[in-house]
C-alpha cells in the first residue's frame, strides 16, 4: 500500500471516529454538567454534612457527607474541573471551599487508603490549575499519611485497616481501588516528597499485578495477605456478585490505574497490562458499552447497570489511547471511550429533571443492598473529567494542559 493510501485510510477513520462524538456535543455536555452543578450549590445544607454523595433512586435530594467520607473527594474535584471547562469563577470559589474542608485529613492517622480519592481529587485538581502552594502542601502531608499503611513485607498499602467482614483481621488487605489513591504517592515523590514515596507505588502496582488478578485478567475486589511473611491468602470480591466474577467497577479501577502507573514510571510492564486488563473488559460489553454492575450476574440483562464504571474507563481509554504504541489500538481505544461518553450522555443516563446529578444508573454496592441504580459523584467526577480529556483531544492539546 502507498504512503498517499494509507494516508487517505487514516484521515477518513479519524474523520469518521470525530463524529461519534462530535466536538459541539461535548462542549454541550459540560455545558449540562455545569447547569446540573450550579443547581447542587443552591442545594447545599449549611452545617457539617454538606458534600453530595448519592441520589437514590426515585429521589431527587442528594445525601450529604462530611469530609471523613470516602467520596468527600470526588465534589471539589467536579468543581475544579467545571472551573477549568467553563472558567466560571463560581466553580473556582466553591472548589476553594470545599477542598478545604478536606484539610484535617493531612493531619490526621489514616483511617484508610482513600486519602487519594479524597486529597489528591480536590486539592490536586486545585493546585494543578492554581499553583497554590497551600494546597500542594496538604497534598504532600497526606502522601506520608497514606505511605504509613504500606506493609514492606507484603509490599502494598493497607486498605483498610480495621476489621471487615472476610478479611481476616489483622491480616493485611488490599483492594483494587488503592490503585488509583498512588497517583497522589507518584506525584508527590516529584513534587518535594521523599522518593520512598515513589518506590511504595511501584511496589504496591507490581504486587497487585502479580495477585489480584485471575489468568483472564479479571480482578478481584479484595486480596488478603499474611501480614508478617507476604503470604497471599486468598482473593476475594467484597462488592462484586462472587469471589469469581468481574465485578465492573473494581475493572474499571485497575484500567485506570495501570494506565496512570505507566504514564508517571514509563514501565512498558504496566503499559502491557493496562491493556490486558482493559481488553477482558471491553470484549464482553453490551452495544451501548454501559457494563452490567457485575458481568458474570446470572440474572442478566435484569439487572442494575454501572455508569460510574463506564465513566471511569472512558476517562482512562482516552489516556491510553495516547499512550499505546500500535495506531490501530490507540485508535480503537479512543472510538471506545468516544462511544461511552456518547452513550452516557444520552437521554437514558443523564439525570437532566430527574434531579442535580449529572448521570443515573451507577451501583455501589450491590451485595449490602447500598447505592443500587442511583445517581453517585464518583460517576459524575469522572464523567466529567472524561468529557474535558476528550474536548482537548479534540482540539489537539494534551489531556494533561489545562483548557
Amino acid at each position: 500500500m502507498t504512503r498517499s493510501k494509507l494516508n487517505y485510510i487514516l484521515i477518513f477513520f479519524f474523520f469518521n471516529l470525530s463524529n461519534i462524538f462530535a466536538q459541539n456535543k461535548v462542549d454541550h455536555a459540560i455545558n449540562y454538567c455545569e447547569k446540573q452543578a450550579l443547581n447542587t450549590l443552591k442545594s447545599i445544607p449549611n452545617d457539617s454534612l454538606n458534600i453530595p454523595r448519592s441520589i437514590a433512586e426515585g429521589e431527587y435530594n442528594w445525601r450529604f457527607v462530611d469530609y471523613r467520607d470516602w467520596c468527600s473527594g470526588f465534589w471539589p474535584g467536579t468543581l475544579w474541573y467545571l472551573f477549568e471547562g467553563t472558567h466560571n469563577p463560581k466553580f473556582k470559589t466553591s472548589a476553594d471551599k470545599f477542598s478545604r474542608e478536606l484539610s484535617p485529613l493531612s493531619m490526621q492517622k489514616a483511617f484508610d487508603h482513600d486519602l487519594g480519592f479524597q486529597i489528591f481529587n480536590s486539592f490536586g485538581n486545585g493546585y494543578r490549575l492554581t499553583g497554590n502552594e497551600e494546597y500542594k502542601k496538604v497534598i504532600l502531608a497526606t502522601a506520608d499519611t497514606l505511605a504509613t499503611l504500606f506493609n514492606p513485607k507484603v509490599g502494598t498499602i493497607l486498605s483498610w485497616p480495621r476489621a471487615v467482614p472476610n478479611m481476616e483481621w489483622p491480616q493485611h488487605n488490599t483492594i483494587i481501588d488503592n490503585m488509583i489513591n498512588l497517583e497522589m504517592l507518584f506525584w508527590a515523590s516529584k513534587n518535594g516528597g521523599s522518593k520512598r514515596l515513589y518506590d511504595i507505588a511501584v511496589s504496591h502496582a507490581l504486587v497487585t499485578m502479580k495477585n489480584h488478578f485471575r489468568s483472564d485478567y479479571t480482578s478481584y475486589h479484595a486480596v488478603v495477605y499474611d501480614k508478617a511473611t507476604g503470604k497471599k491468602i486468598k482473593g476475594v470480591t467484597h462488592q462484586g456478585y462472587a469471589d469469581n466474577s468481574m465485578w465492573a467497577r473494581g475493572q474499571s479501577w485497575a484500567i485506570y490505574g495501570y494506565t496512570m502507573c505507566y504514564r508517571e514510571t514509563k514501565n512498558p510492564l504496566f503499559l502491557d497490562f493496562a491493556q490486558k486488563v482493559t481488553d477482558t473488559y471491553l470484549k464482553d460489553l453490551p452495544p451501548d458499552l454501559i457494563p452490567y454492575w457485575d458481568f458474570n450476574d446470572p440474572g442478566i440483562p435484569n439487572v442494575p447497570r454501572d455508569a460510574s464504571a463506564a465513566a471511569v474507563v472512558a476517562s482512562a481509554l482516552l489516556e491510553l489511547s495516547t499512550l499505546v504504541k500500535e495506531p490501530s489500538k490507540a485508535s480503537m481505544y479512543r472510538e471506545k471511550a468516544e462511544t461511552m461518553l456518547s452513550s452516557l450522555s444520552s437521554d437514558a443516563y443523564q439525570s437532566r429533571t430527574t434531579n442535580n446529578a449529572f448521570l443515573l444508573h451507577s451501583t455501589g454496592h450491590k451485595p449490602a443492598g447500598s447505592e443500587i441504580d442511583a445517581a453517585i459523584i464518583y460517576a459524575d467526577y469522572y464523567y466529567i473529567e472524561a468529557l474535558l480529556r476528550l474536548k482537548k483531544l479534540k482540539i489537539g492539546k494534551s489531556i494533561y494542559a489545562p483548557i
